[in-house]
């Protein structure tokens, strides 16, 4: 990466500002939110610094928590100026033309952050912006879909001139998370790291040790999960330590899409080489796909795709990954196995237990879905929930029990009976369904094994290699604590 890391600290009191600005000092600049505090000591934050300062002072007007005067607020970014910081984020709203004009623009940042959409005008937006001489251009746009980010990078490339970048684009949100992690593709000379200062920021330990944004170059492959919602995904983490493991010059994203369509946009102009894909899309992304495999078509559901030239190639991994768990655990031969749900995750999880000999029930709260995944494996029906008794192996493929909503579980109103629960849910590692059925004497299964077993398959297709035993299992553990503390909703998958 050529553009510098600048990761954001906040604090309530100078001293709290000081020590996470030193916290930072793996990032290349700094920048200190004075908005955050209750007492604004502008020589106290930049004194013995040890690495480049920015100084922003935000309006709560601008996305800001600062709520003195506007003169006031003013009064602490020229100070900032006059007494060395390396850069000064001025707003380009507030009028600041005499900061600006103070050193010829030097050592400013004139920023403007639209949070509801990619302005039409961003364009003449930007020329009014550099005609007021300052060093550098931020423009910070919400992006809430990914072909959004192809304007924002067409608006890069557009606006950079010469070799040495003077701007800074940014899609905020989850669906912007690319352009920062990728910011030599969108021209800017710096990124930004921090913990959820800003919509869709990256903490600095993840964008250092999860993405590798130091040793990616402009020519790093790009793959991703495709779904919605993705801040729960452990897939990031797990592919990302594989790349590092064989030394491959790539990167795996987050890639929150609108829809099927909103993705192939992004694809096709990003160069993107394949892809996991998770709720929703695992079915309708087969109207993409020029290939499946066999059972994926069976299934009618994809969850791995792999793009080039040719065309876009699909498998689907899942079958694979649900079974690898079971072996040994459980004779599937004759088992009666209930599969809660309907989605795309139950359509493999079906079929693959009807090819191992199962007799399978499914049980959703859409009886029409569920008729249909029965009818595509040969099984039956059942009401929700399934009664004590009737199953020797009950597998969630539903995102009831996700975390936050621990407490939840989609077997609440009934007992159990059964030999073997199977939960494809993650988060929680001990979901209230597992441990109720664990209280009841049946063995469980909990979704993290499913989860690095389909992912291990897609690495190997990808790449050709496999990950070390403990690779995948060993990234997904350390960084689920953080997942935990999100508020996804979510199905099974990645």
């Amino acid at each position: 990466m050529n553009a510098k890391l600048c990761a954001t600290v906040t604090g309530a009191t100078t001293d709290e500002l000081r020590a996470a600005r030193d916290a930072s000092a793996d990032a290349d600049m700094v920048e200190l939110r004075l908005d955050y505090a209750r007492e604004i000591d502008v020589a106290g934050v930049l004194a013995d610094r040890t690495c480049p300062l920015l100084v922003t002072c935000r309006p709560i007007w601008e996305g800001g928590h600062f709520q003195g005067s506007e003169e006031e607020r003013q009064g602490v970014l020229t100070r900032a100026h006059q007494l060395g910081a390396d850069y000064v984020d001025v707003e380009w709203r507030a009028g600041f033309d005499r900061l600006i004009k103070t050193d010829d623009g030097r050592r400013i940042v004139l920023s403007a952050h639209n949070f509801t959409q990619v302005p039409c005008d961003l364009d003449d937006q930007f020329r009014e912006m550099r005609a007021t001489g300052a060093e550098v251009v931020k423009i910070a746009v919400k992006t809430d879909a990914l072909s959004d980010l192809v304007t924002l990078r067409d608006f890069g490339r557009r606006h950079r001139t010469g070799a040495t970048s003077t701007q800074v684009v940014i899609g905020m949100g989850v669906a912007g998370i690319p352009s920062r992690v990728l910011p030599d593709l969108f021209g800017s000379c710096w990124t930004y790291a921090g913990d959820g200062v800003a919509p869709g920021q990256l903490k600095l330990s993840h964008m250092l040790d999860e993405f590798r944004v130091r040793v990616l170059t402009t020519e790093a492959k790009i793959f991703g999960v495709i779904g919605s919602p993705l801040g729960h995904s452990l897939s990031p983490v797990m592919h990302n330590a594989g790349f590092e493991e064989i030394g491959l010059d790539a990167v795996y994203l987050p890639l929150e899409a609108a829809d099927v369509d909103d993705f192939e946009r992004f694809a096709t102009a990003f160069g993107v080489c394949g892809a996991s894909v998770t709720a929703p899309y695992k079915e309708s992304i087969l109207s993409k796909i020029a290939s499946a495999d066999e059972l994926s078509q069976r299934v009618g559901a994809v969850n791995t795709i792999s793009i080039d030239p040719a065309g876009w190639r699909g498998i689907n991994t899942d079958v694979s990954g649900f079974l690898a768990p079971l072996h040994g655990r459980i004779h599937l031969n004759g088992c009666r196995a209930t599969v809660l749900g309907a989605g795309g995750a139950a359509r493999g999880v079906a079929t693959a237990l009807v090819d191992a000999g199962a007799l399978v029930t499914i049980c959703a709260r859409s009886v029409e879905k569920s008729a249909e995944v029965a009818r595509l494996v040969g099984g039956q029906t059942t009401p929700m929930p399934p009664q004590p008794g009737t199953w020797d192996l009950l597998v969630n493929t539903t995102p009831i029990g996700t975390s936050p909503n621990d407490d939840a579980s989609p077997m609440a109103e009934t007992g159990f009976g059964g030999t073997l629960v199977y939960d494809l849910v993650y988060n929680p590692p001990v979901t209230a369904l597992l441990a109720d059925a664990a209280a009841a004497g049946c063995s469980t299964i909990g979704g993290l094994d499913m989860l690095v077993a389909q992912a291990e398959r897609q690495f190997t297709w990808w790449t050709g290699e496999s990950p070390g035993a403990d690779t995948f299992r060993d990234a997904a553990q350390r960084r689920l604590p953080a997942v935990r503390q999100l508020d996804p909703s979510r199905a099974a998958g990645s």
